[in-house]
């Protein structure tokens, strides 16, 4: 497969057409941001533990149902993908009180919540990627309510087999961001990633956390915390032996 012009560079990716209009090529970088990108690094070998982390955390839920846009990895970076369009949503489940609902709502980091919470945000960095509800996302057309029931159908179900697939390597899934893309079909399905960048990982017998809130605080040791990610799916999944 031909790796073609560039399409979009965020962050954290860039995405590049390919010989096939259904498929594109998504490459991901070694930079690391915070705070809408008030907070940036760089740092190298990151772009590689996500990819393989959001490679194997794609193919597991590809086995277990769940309908995404990943096809395979394809080396070191780049992974081959369905070629979507992402809707402006930004959906983030919640199981444990971290981030910024603390300081919105002023409540104690580590509360466990009695079910999940599921909020919807609007992806504009410039606005801040503001909180929405369910009627903003319709009435601006941005998903219809059809698209939000299955949105969020489909998060809980991600939230619960991401859940026990942390579970059983030791880990706490506290919270985490998804974003869903309509295919050339007009099907709603998983995109984007799913990596420490995107999710809160505590340790479950430590509370040691292993995402990118070591890098929003500074808490050093970045890049291990990825690795310790990896090691322990990669032991867990059939075949994930391969080296760093």
């Amino acid at each position: 497969m031909q790796k073609g012009e560039m399409l979009y560079e965020g962050k954290a990716k860039r995405m590049y057409s390919t010989d096939d209009p259904n498929r594109i090529i998504v490459e991901y970088k070694d930079h690391l941001t915070a705070f809408n990108a008030q907070k940036k690094a760089s740092m190298e070998g990151k772009g590689h533990l996500n990819n393989l982390i959001s490679s194997i955390i794609f193919q597991a839920l590809k086995e277990r149902g769940v309908k995404n846009h990943f096809i395979r990895m394809l080396d070191d970076t780049h992974q081959e993908v369905l070629r979507v369009k992402i809707l402006p949503l930004e959906v983030v489940v919640r199981n444990i009180t971290a981030g910024s609902i603390c300081k919105r709502l002023g409540v104690k980091e580590g509360l466990k919540l009695q079910r999940p919470l599921v909020e919807l945000y609007y992806k504009d960095d410039a606005l801040g990627d503001p909180i929405i509800n369910d009627d903003h996302a319709i009435l601006f057309g941005w998903a219809t309510e059809e698209e939000l029931k299955k949105i969020k159908s489909s998060a809980v179900k991600v939230n619960d087999l991401l859940s026990e697939i942390f579970d059983s390597v030791g880990i706490t899934l506290v919270d985490f961001k998804l974003e869903f893309g309509r295919t050339q079909e007009g099907e709603i399905i998983l995109a984007d990633e799913i990596s420490p960048d995107t999710c809160r990982l505590w340790d479950k017998h430590t509370g040691e956390k292993l995402d990118k809130d070591r890098f929003r605080n500074d808490l050093g040791k970045v890049l291990e915390a990825y690795e310790e990610i990896w090691k322990r799916l990669s032991l867990s999944h059939e075949g994930g032996k391969e080296e760093l």
